[in-house]
């Protein structure tokens, strides 16, 4: 069983990590509005608290605002603004969180972590797990390996998902919103102290939500919940516990069309970007997701803390799509139709403990991390396959039953890690030092259920970090690092053996830039990553193969300022060169697909405090996308494009209505027409149209 777009990509492990530190408290007591949070200090890319500036790696921070502000209704669209993320892969889809980083797909499906533990899917099939933003009160970009860290992971870096947390002062929030092709949705979120000695706190999140899609028939729709609970033992041990409960009964539409037909014309005419290549009756996804999980904190003294943190992941899916690939032949209005089904019961647990000490040497002071972490992942998948009549692209007829049926192959995928590292970060002066090592055991086992036929691997791994800033007194601090990943897969070849675990490595340089009391950010990154190793494949009959090496270097640009006291602009470039370095395919030299070489993000927001306009706030943005490669031959290019979004805001305090806020979102506002990507001149993805969302906030 196999669809181009998504068995492609490898599922490597890593992390970004949850504080089990008290939060501040969400909401003021004095005030109907929620609290303004300043980020000062990153965990995904240290695990620890750590000042953005003195990290010798890039990253960055959406928050909560800013999702907000933006509209944003999944994880992808909450990156559009975010230097070296290419967020648009998989164009108008919204089934799972795509995100190229630094040029990689490889992984960034499954690179997604949430408060500090992997969110365990299976690349090597349809389990990808997903968590609704409206759970999130930041989201941290760390660009570059993290295998010191987390062990496996892709070389392009990881998504950290922070989810709401537990508040000990008594707040809420109500969020309503409607759209075009018929989008609504309700949520909440309620949170503040319980008892009298208010040792423990609660927050309870929810949303409902649903919406048609652009193609045809296929839909979209959501149920999710979120319990926490956090309870202060002492004065020094603090426990949370957690669950993450979502059903999505509909998953809307994951397909593509050719190239010819997409970008330029076949036989005259192109394929509308509404157009639908399945059929009603049979085409469905349905995910169910189940997380429990809990985060524990022990001070032992002022300079020694201890952390557990640990989930439990279980999920079923349920595949059916009929999907078109390629033209029946070179005159033909018909595409050549087939089917792809799935059904599927992962099992996961993951489990973080880390012991923090703090030691002053007199001249030096260190902040040093031991951790010893364990993940693994059992999915149970079902695949039949088979044909469906051929479909006119131009004038589609619906209602064919299928040519043919294929009895289902059977498989278990297991996987387990088990990582030991320690961190050292040394504070000399005006430098910061930070050096890192990581040993993981790692045993991989897919098993035929059917015939019983296997294929294991065991493999043993040292990863490497270090890194160096230099903190100069005006706010400028230069800093260099050289870090190390690997990826293990699932997939295997056409003898039936595992591949080998793709080995990556990044030398990075840069400058970043915090101007004295100014919460204003600049940095500008240049790196140079590559991997062996690496597995793809060309074809849906093809075997997996490792077809050598990916370089990928670059450099990204990024500034958050506040311009004055109503004006704030967000601004990036990415400029990325990835290619396949070495090749047995015929690619050697190539640019990989899924990557624009180059990428520009602007977005700037008003908010007015004075005069007639007061209460009032908006916000533009323009994002552009150039020079991409529409397949690993390099034949194509993807004609390139320039998005424009927009929002404008009210808050109704200003007329006595308080705590309520009113707000239009339109992203793509030129409605423009345009193919985002291609996994292959067969399989080209169409972006998203415009879309408009009104919403009210009441908040409380």
């Amino acid at each position: 069983m196999f669809i181009p777009h998504h068995r492609f990509l490898r599922s490597p492990l890593s992390a970004a990590v949850l504080s089990a530190l008290a939060v501040s408290p969400l909401y003021a007591q004095e005030s109907t509005e929620l609290a303004t949070v300043t980020v000062t200090a990153q965990q995904a890319a240290t695990k620890v608290e750590t000042p953005t500036i003195e990290i010798p790696q890039s990253v960055s921070t959406i928050t909560r605002e800013q999702m907000d502000s933006r509209g944003v209704s999944t994880v992808q669209r909450a990156t559009d603004y975010t230097p070296g993320v290419y967020s648009n892969q998989v164009g108008a889809s919204n089934r799972f969180d795509y995100l190229v980083l630094r040029g990689f797909s490889d992984g960034s499906l499954s690179n997604t972590f949430l408060d500090g533990l992997k969110v365990m899917g299976d690349a090597n099939s349809h389990s990808s797990m997903r968590i609704d933003p409206w759970f999130l009160e930041s989201i941290e970009v760390v660009r570059g390996p993290a295998s010191v860290l987390y062990g496996r992971a892709s070389p392009g870096g990881v998504v950290a998902l922070n989810s709401k947390r537990p508040a000990f002062e008594q707040g809420g929030e109500l969020r309503f919103r409607v759209g075009n092709n018929n989008q609504r949705s309700a949520a909440f979120d309620l949170t503040g102290p319980i008892g009298a000695e208010q040792r423990v706190a609660f927050r309870l999140t929810g949303i409902a939500s649903a919406a048609d899609t652009q193609f045809g028939p296929a839909e979209e729709e959501r149920y999710a919940i979120a319990p926490r609970l956090t309870w202060d033992i002492t004065d020094d041990t603090s426990l949370t516990v957690e669950a993450y409960l979502q059903d999505e009964p509909e998953g809307g539409y994951h397909s593509g069309v050719p190239y010819e037909g997409a970008v330029v014309a076949h036989n005259g005419r192109k394929i509308s970007n509404n157009f639908f290549d399945g059929e009603e009756e049979y085409d469905t996804y349905e995910r169910t997701q189940r997380m429990v999980g809990y985060a524990l904190e022990h001070r032992f003294n002022d300079q020694v803390t201890g952390r557990q943190l640990m989930r439990y992941l279980n999920s079923d899916v349920v595949l059916n799509q009929v999907y078109g690939f390629g033209w029946v032949s070179p005159d033909s209005d018909e595409l050549t139709r087939y089917y792809s089904g799935s059904d599927e019961s992962l099992e996961a647990w993951t489990l973080d403990n880390q012991l923090e000490a703090t030691i002053s040497s007199g001249f030096m002071d260190h902040t040093l991390l031991f951790g010893v972490d364990y993940q693994q992942r059992e999915n149970d998948v079902s695949w039949p396959s088979g044909y469906f009549p051929p479909l006119n692209a131009f004038d589609p007829v619906y209602g064919s039953d299928p040519i043919e049926f294929y009895a289902p192959v059977r498989e278990r995928h297991e996987i387990d890690q088990t990582g030991v590292y320690l961190q050292d970060q040394i504070a000399l002066d005006n430098w910061r030092f930070t050096l890192g090592g990581r040993y993981d055991w790692v045993n991989i086992d897919n098993a035929n259920r059917d015939s019983g036929d296997t294929s294991s691997l065991s493999d043993t791994q040292f990863s490497g970090r270090a890194g160096v800033v230099y903190l100069f007194d005006n706010g400028v601090a230069p800093y260099l690092s050289y870090s190390t990943a690997f990826t293990p897969t699932s997939f295997v070849d056409e003898s039936g053996d595992l591949l080998k675990p793709m080995e990556g490595e990044q030398w990075e340089t840069g400058i970043k830039y915090q101007p004295n009391g100014s919460q204003n950010q600049y940095s500008a990154a240049l790196f140079h990553i590559s991997q062996e190793n690496v597995a793809t494949k060309e074809q849906p009959t093809d075997p997996y193969r490792a077809v050598g090496e990916i370089e990928s270097q670059g450099l990204e640009l990024e500034a958050q300022t506040q311009l004055t006291d109503t004006l704030s602009v967000q601004a990036g470039y990415s400029f990325t060169d990835i290619t396949y370095a070495k090749s047995d395919d015929g690619n050697q030299g190539n640019n990989a697909i899924y990557s624009p070489r180059h990428q520009v993000q602007l977005w700037g927001h008003y908010e007015a405090n004075k005069g007639w306009l007061n209460g009032v706030d908006m916000g533009v943005g323009v994002r552009h996308y150039a020079d991409i490669a529409a397949d690993r031959a390099n034949t194509e290019t993807v004609p390139d494009y320039t998005l424009v979004d927009a929002t404008i805001g009210y808050d109704l305090s200003h007329v006595g209505v308080q705590g309520v806020e009113t707000r239009l979102n339109v992203s793509n506002l030129l409605d423009k027409d345009y193919v985002a990507s291609c996994n292959s001149l067969e399989y080209c993805y169409f972006g998203a149209e415009r879309g408009v969302t009104a919403s009210v906030h009441y908040r409380f």
